[in-house]
């Protein structure tokens, strides 16, 4: 076990589909180490990719809190992007033990929207996760998780910088095609896919459609679009965000249906009404997709059994890196004292 004048240390990876953080705290929960490293998600780089890549943040995150690199964690969380089938959790756990027996001596394996709510609360909540990718899931405080979306760029991730720059994608194509009369203008944003992905005809991307498909490039084109819609204020791009937040809260008003009365209590029904943790870069643009958000997410015009009736979104102050650590250190029979209230910071709060 990693121990440094007696203390333990415990470690925790957030897992994105772009980007990872480990964080090694110690046993009064403070932060000791940190690195950084490339996405680890195993759907799009590989399981055995992915392992490599966390091991490597956990050396360089030791090295940064002064511990052997040989020396074991006591526990180490994975909090990563696509770890939902338990199978492959067993498979990962079993791979770090044979692989990399330095690393830690326990593991506990999630997915990163459990990181997430772990990361602002021990009694359960909501996430909605805009990146790369997307994902909503929702953790009852007996346990029981309720997923809306997360599953892929092929059949999910609404919401997400992937979707929205599909979206515009698409329009484009359909718009030249004429399958599709465009309700905007699509000249500023065939302009921008032009010189994001560096072509000079709609042929040009059929290799970035198959032979050289990269889902964090394609996602990239989110941040011109972004631009586009905040400061040149173009009409296409502004619905395009529009139309992603309706998507993220549609993603919210779907899983609390799953909400029993002890669940509304406790999640629905606080002073504050419902908090939504909200990970991934696309809600800096939370002005773009706010007026989407709240078409999405109302449900005064429906007939659903549970309805939003106030709710706050926060943002964690620190990476999900943390939760996964606490959910970590529970492997060990350790309670990592986090202090959840110092996680989190209110950005928006309504009442219908």
């Amino acid at each position: 076990m990693a121990a440094v004048n007696g203390a333990s240390y415990f470690g925790g990876v957030e897992g994105g589909g772009t980007g990872s953080t480990a964080i090694i705290l110690s046993s009064d929960g403070k932060i000791v180490g940190r690195s950084t490293g490339q996405g680890t998600n195993h759907w799009l780089i590989g399981l055995d990719e992915c392992l490599s890549r966390v091991n490597e943040m956990v050396i360089e995150a030791k090295r940064s809190a002064g511990i052997g690199v040989n020396e074991p964690l006591a526990s180490l969380g994975l909090s990563l992007s696509g770890m939902e089938k338990e199978e492959i959790k067993k498979t990962a756990i079993s791979t770090m033990f044979s692989k990399y027996p330095s690393c830690s001596e326990k593991y506990h394996m999630c997915c990163d929207t459990v990181g997430a709510i772990a990361t602002a609360s021990d009694k359960g909540g909501i996430v909605l996760i805009s990146g790369t990718g997307s994902n909503c899931q929702m953790l009852t405080p007996n346990g029981q998780t309720f997923n809306c979306g997360g599953w892929g760029h092929m059949i999910g991730d609404e919401g997400s910088a992937f979707c929205i720059s599909h979206m515009a994608i698409k329009a484009v194509f359909n718009a030249e095609d004429g399958l599709d009369p465009p309700q905007h203008d699509i000249a500023y944003v065939k302009k921008l896919v032009f010189e994001h992905f560096k072509i000079d005809n709609l042929y040009g991307m059929l290799d970035h459609f198959y032979a050289k498909f990269d889902k964090a490039y394609y996602s990239g084109l989110c941040k011109a679009l972004a631009v586009g819609a905040a400061e040149d204020k173009d009409p296409l791009c502004q619905h395009l965000f529009f139309k992603g937040g309706e998507l993220l809260g549609r993603h919210v008003k779907a899983v609390i249906q799953h909400m029993d009365k002890e669940c509304q209590e406790t999640l629905l029904n606080s002073s504050k009404g419902l908090q939504i943790i909200c990970v991934g870069a696309v809600w800096q643009s939370w002005n773009l997709l706010k007026d989407g958000f709240l078409t999405g997410i109302s449900c005064s015009l429906s007939n659903t059994a549970v309805q939003v009736k106030r709710f706050s979104l926060v943002k964690l102050r620190e990476s999900s890196a943390i939760g996964a650590a606490a959910l970590g250190a529970k492997t060990a029979d350790y309670t990592l004292p986090i202090d959840y209230d110092s996680m989190v910071e209110e950005f928006f709060s309504h009442e219908f």
